[in-house]
C-alpha cells in the first residue's frame, strides 16, 4: 500500500545514532529475561470503538499480558482528551493521546479543556501519525470547506482529540456548523443516513485517525466517500502549532480515492501517568517494538512505529525505563 512515512524529528536524549550502526530491528526477539516482571495489572485508555486506539491498543494490550505474564486491559474511551484526564486521575495507567491535546493538557492551555491547570504524565513513544479526514459521501454536492456551513457535520465525541482539531479548523476558516458528537461507527451509519435523509443525518464527518480508518474502507466498498481537501486551512493550522500539527497528505491507495487530498498530520503519543512502575513501562516499549510485526497483523498503523522517530515526543518527557529501553537498543 502507498502510504505516508512517519514524520520524523530526533529527539535530544544526548545519545547520538549509533555509529556502528547497531541499531534496534523490531522483531527479532520477544524480549529479555532478566527484565522484572510488573508486580500487578494495568489498564491502557484507547480510543473510539473501531478507530485506531481501539484495534491497536486493544492488541497491544493482549501481546503485552503475553509478555509479561500481567494482565493490561483495554479501556474504550471517547480519545484523547479523555485519556488525558484518566491518566491524571490514576484510572488508566497508559494512555494514547493526539500531540495537540497532549500539549493542550501539558501547557494547561486557555480556552481549552485543560484550562484549569496543567497535566503531568511521561511518554513511552510517539506511535503513528494521525491524518485529519473531511468525509463526505461520494454523491455530495460538498467540495470545498466553506460549503459546510450551518450543515449537519459531526466532530466526534465532547472528549476527543477529533473535536480538539475539529473545533480548530472551523474556528480558523470562519465556518459554523450545527455539530453532532458521535462515535465514529454511529457518525458512518449517521453519514449514510443523511444521503437520503438530511435533518436525520450527517451531511460530513471530520475525523481524525491513522490510516486506513477501518469504518471508512467498508463505507467506501458500499456507498462511497470523497475527502475534501483542506490544505489552505491545514497550512495556516500546521505554522501556528509547533510540534502539534504537520502539513500532510492522504494517498489515493489508502482508501481507492481519485487523488491525494492535503490535509494535517498530527502525531500519536503512547503516554503514561505519574509514577507508572519501570517495569511496565519497559514492557510496553519492548511489546511495541519486539512484537511489531503481529501487531501490524492487527492494524497496520503498528508498522509505522520507528525507533528514530519513538522518541520524538517533545516538550513530554520519556518515561525513564523507557529512556532506559530506547539506549539499551542504541536508540
Amino acid at each position: 500500500m502507498d502510504r505516508p512515512r512517519l514524520l520524523t524529528r530526533r529527539h535530544a536524549l544526548g545519545l547520538g545514532a549509533a555509529a556502528s550502526g547497531a541499531l534496534f530491528l523490531p522483531g527479532c526477539s520477544r524480549g529479555r529475561s532478566d527484565e522484572a516482571a510488573p508486580d500487578g495489572p494495568a489498564k491502557i485508555a484507547t480510543g473510539n470503538a473501531g478507530g485506531v486506539y481501539d484495534i491497536y491498543g486493544g492488541g497491544l494490550a493482549k501481546l503485552a499480558s503475553e509478555q509479561t505474564g500481567v494482565s493490561m486491559t483495554p479501556v474504550r474511551t471517547e480519545g484523547s482528551v479523555q485519556n488525558l484526564k484518566m491518566l491524571a486521575a490514576g484510572s488508566a495507567d497508559i494512555a494514547f493521546s493526539l500531540s495537540d491535546s497532549a500539549l493542550d493538557a501539558w501547557d494547561g492551555a486557555p480556552g481549552t479543556a485543560f484550562a484549569t491547570g496543567a497535566l503531568r504524565f511521561t511518554a513511552l513513544a510517539r506511535a503513528y501519525d494521525n491524518y485529519l479526514h473531511v468525509v463526505v459521501p461520494t454523491s455530495s454536492e460538498i467540495f470545498e470547506l466553506k460549503q459546510l456551513a450551518g450543515r449537519n457535520v459531526n466532530l466526534g465525541p465532547p472528549s476527543s482529540g477529533t473535536r480538539v482539531v475539529a473545533n480548530r479548523i472551523l474556528q480558523t476558516a470562519g465556518i459554523k456548523v450545527n455539530a453532532k458528537s458521535l462515535g465514529l461507527e454511529a457518525a458512518v451509519k449517521a453519514l449514510e443516513v443523511g444521503i437520503e435523509k438530511p435533518r436525520e443525518g450527517i451531511a460530513a464527518l471530520i475525523w481524525s485517525g491513522g490510516l486506513p480508518t477501518a469504518p471508512f474502507l467498508e463505507f467506501q466498498s458500499t456507498v462511497g466517500f470523497r475527502l475534501v481537501d483542506i490544505g489552505g486551512v491545514a497550512q495556516e493550522l500546521a505554522s501556528r502549532r509547533f510540534g502539534g500539527y504537520v502539513l500532510s497528505s492522504i494517498p489515493p491507495s489508502v482508501y481507492k480515492l481519485s487523488n491525494a487530498v492535503p490535509t494535517l498530520a498530527i502525531p500519536n503519543y503512547l503516554l503514561a501517568r505519574r509514577g507508572l512502575s519501570d517495569p511496565w513501562a519497559w514492557w510496553t516499549v519492548n511489546t511495541m517494538f519486539r512484537r511489531q510485526a503481529e501487531l501490524s497483523v492487527i492494524h497496520p498503523e503498528a508498522g509505522s512505529l520507528d525507533s528514530r522517530s519513538a522518541i520524538a515526543t517533545m516538550p513530554i518527557p520519556l518515561h525513564p525505563a523507557a529512556e532506559r529501553w530506547y539506549k539499551e537498543n542504541h536508540v
